[in-house]
């Protein structure tokens, strides 16, 4: 056996699984053009096939790039919320919440052990966060007496909890605090629609937009400044 075979390459068992990353992300973004696509042409069956594929094949990336699982956690809550959001009704809705919320403990979780094992910069700062606590509070006295009543008490709890995580979401640098902001963004307008506020044209299109592009972030960030094995 040579010195060469006998060195450990990039086709162990790490170096196998990276090699289905890229396809699996290009198939993401296929199917992210598909569905912003369908939404902005009113193909709404494109829209109902893409959406539930979105997560798992941002998740399947990030799992073979040797994401944290916490990572993958978080993404897969977000499918969760994504397929019970495609249901018209307000149990469902409230379901779909629920599970973003934990998706989002999971994210609020690793920003804590990412933060504690020195990854990245400290950039969920204080400032930043009495600005974003200032955000929270000016759209909730807004938008609280337009919104269904039932819905005031959880909406107001889940928006708490994702702009904490948007704060947070700096700890793993510039690419995941854009992604904490957009999603922020991205469920604002879910809001301003549940409480009947004018509409930009396509408001779908462009709440998938951000969410997509928030989801994408995130990973993006948390792979960037992960450290294996941390």
């Amino acid at each position: 056996m040579t010195a060469t075979a006998a060195r450990p390459g990039p086709t162990g068992a790490g170096g196998r699984a990276e090699r289905f990353a890229n396809p699996v992300l290009l198939a993401f973004l296929l199917v992210a053009a598909a569905d912003l696509a369908g939404l902005l042409t009113g193909a709404e069956t494109v829209h109902l096939v893409a959406k539930p594929l979105l997560m798992p094949l941002l998740a399947g990336y990030a799992a073979l790039r040797g994401a944290p699982r916490l990572l993958v956690a978080a993404l897969l809550f977000g499918w969760g919320g994504d397929v019970f959001l495609l249901a018209d009704n307000d149990l469902a809705f409230l379901v779909g919440m629920g599970s973003f919320a934990v998706g989002h403990v999971c994210y609020l979780t690793l920003f804590g052990r990412g933060e504690g094992r020195g990854v990245g910069r400290p950039e969920a700062g204080l400032a930043t966060g009495i600005g974003y606590a200032v955000v929270l509070v000016v759209f909730l006295v807004l938008i609280w007496p337009d919104l269904p009543a039932d819905l005031r008490i959880p909406l107001a709890g889940y928006s708490l909890l994702l702009t904490a995580m948007a704060w947070r979401a700096g700890v793993f640098g510039p690419y995941a605090a854009a992604g904490g902001a957009l999603f922020l963004l991205s469920d604002a307008l879910i809001a301003t629609g549940i409480a009947e506020w004018p509409q930009a044209p396509a408001p779908d299109f462009w709440v998938m937009l951000t969410y997509i592009a928030a989801q994408a972030l995130l990973t993006l960030g948390v792979l960037t400044k992960h450290k294996p094995g941390a």
